[in-house]
Parts: C-alpha cells; structure tokens; sequence
C-alpha cells in the first residue's frame, strides 16, 4: 500500500479532528487521495487483501465508534471546480461552503443554503443534504462513481433513488468522485445578503460553539423536531458527556468529553421519551457509523 502513487498514509490515525462531534476515535490507517489514480489503486489493493475501508468525508452528521481496524479514507484531493456557465461540475472532496462560495463568485444561484453546512459533495450527495426546504438534489444533473467493479461509471440524477436526507447510495457499494450540478442565474450581491441574514439567525439559534454533528433528527410532516424534544422537557438532558442542547433542542452538544455510546444512548432516550409522550417515531438524521 505504501508503493502506490497519489495517496498519504498516516497509521494508529487519531480521528478525533475528524468528526464534528469531535469524539475520540482512532483507525489503523488513514489515508488521504491526491488523485483519482490512487483511489483506484488502493481499492484494488484492499480488495485483493480484503482489508475493510471506509469513506470519510467531513466528519459531520455521523456518530463514529471508537476504533476501526481498518482504512478510512479521505477524498481530500479530489477538489476541482470547473464552471461552465450554468453547470458547475466538482470533485467529491469540495467542501460545500467553497462550492457555494465558487458559485455566488460566478452570480449562479441555487447554493445559498449550502454556504455552511459542513459537509463535503461526496458525503452531502449520498445524505441528500439540505436546509431552508432545499437539498443538494434539486440542482444535481449527474455524477459519476466507482462501482464494486473498479470501474467508473456516470449516473443520471433520475436513476438514484432519493427522497429527504436519504439515498440509495447509502446502501450501495459505491463511491462518489465527481458531481456535476446545474444553477439558476443570480446576483452575487444578493446571494451574499442572503447567506448572511442566515448565518446571523444560525448563530442566534443554533449552539455553533460546541461540537456536534447538526441536527439530530428529520422533521416529521408539519413540526419540527427542536419542538418536540423541547416540549417533552429534554433540553439539557445528559448522559455521559453528551448533551441536548439548551439552545436548539435538536442538536446533541460533546460538552467535552462524550463517547459515542453517550450519544447513542443520548439519542435513544430522547427518540423513547418524544415516543411516549406525543407518539411521533422521529426518524434519525444522523448516521450511525458501527465499525465492523
């Protein structure tokens, strides 16, 4: 593993900068891609020695365990963005603050929403990311991945099946290196009123100072989750190191020292208490992310 081009290898890689949780995690290997060659030798190679692997984007919206004896890896150099004027087709390593910054620089509209989420294209593609009744589908036209063959293929946005943060390729064995998307024209000026309108009521509303991994569960159908939880007396609620949040009820806080247990145990206790005391089974928003 170490003789292939376009990769870096850090071994006993601490993991705990690498999760937004920020909860305390380790991986035998680390590896980050410079190059889409590389990705394809290294898969090759753990497929031959059938060493497990997994694909780590930003670190958010997942709950990691402690260990994985395995690959993890980061698609850190996949990060081009070519514009073409309305289309913007980028890497799975951009992170989507810059893809939305790239495309208010151009005056296309369509990212606004995605200026903060902290999430990579990769990762908010096979999570269907979005916010303010948007989500990265409804500008997708296409993208391409490397299918359990090795091989790359280009999918349509019409053959992945998708609803609210959920996708197909959640469960498929594949991974996303590339994503084109087609935006409406814009007015810079006007986009960058608006994404700070919005970052001013996020700072207002949401506990942006402390790690956590964003919003806990999907709304259900007409409420919100925050609403529930918060009218079920759970603000505040802790176990271990993890905690509701005081500031929106649907975001779990690390006040320092949680585990991952401490948050799946958290999540479980509100998920029962909501259950029990307005019958609504809150759908989990978060991934659990089981080392096996």
């Amino acid at each position: 593993m170490n003789d292939i081009e376009g990769i870096r290898i850090t071994q006993d890689a601490d993991l705990k900068n690498l999760n937004t949780y920020k909860l305390e995690s380790h991986a035998k290997y680390l590896v980050k891609v410079d190059i889409l060659e590389g990705l394809i030798h290294l898969l090759k190679y753990l497929k031959e020695h059938e060493i497990k692997y997994f694909i780590l984007g930003a670190g958010s919206n997942i709950i990691i365990d402690k260990y994985f004896d395995g690959v993890v890896i980061k698609l850190d150099g996949l990060n081009d963005i070519v514009i073409d004027k309305n289309k913007i087709t980028c890497g799975a390593g951009v992170m989507l603050g810059k893809l939305s910054s790239k495309a208010i620089q151009h005056n296309l509209s369509g990212l606004e929403w995605a200026m903060n989420i902290p999430g990579t294209v990769g990762g908010s593609i096979v999570g269907n990311a979005g916010a303010y009744k948007e989500e990265i589908f409804d500008y997708l036209v296409s993208l391409k991945v490397v299918d359990e063959d090795l091989k790359i293929k280009e999918l349509k946005k019409e053959d992945i099946k998708h609803s609210y943060r959920d996708t197909e390729l959640k469960t498929k064995p594949w991974i996303v290196i590339e994503a084109t998307f087609l935006l409406k024209d814009g007015n810079a000026k006007e986009s960058l009123e608006l994404v700070r309108s919005r970052q001013e009521r996020r700072i207002k509303t949401q506990p942006l100072d402390m790690p956590s991994a964003g919003s806990v569960f999907r709304n259900p159908d007409n409420d919100h989750a925050g609403r529930l939880i918060e009218d079920a007396g759970l603000k505040g609620m802790k176990i271990g190191g993890a905690m509701v949040s005081f500031k929106h009820a649907n975001f779990i806080v690390n006040t320092g020292n949680a585990t991952s247990e401490d948050v799946k145990n958290l999540i479980k206790l509100v998920h029962t208490q909501v259950k029990e005391k307005f019958n609504v089974d809150l759908v989990l928003e978060q991934m659990i992310i089981d080392w096996k």
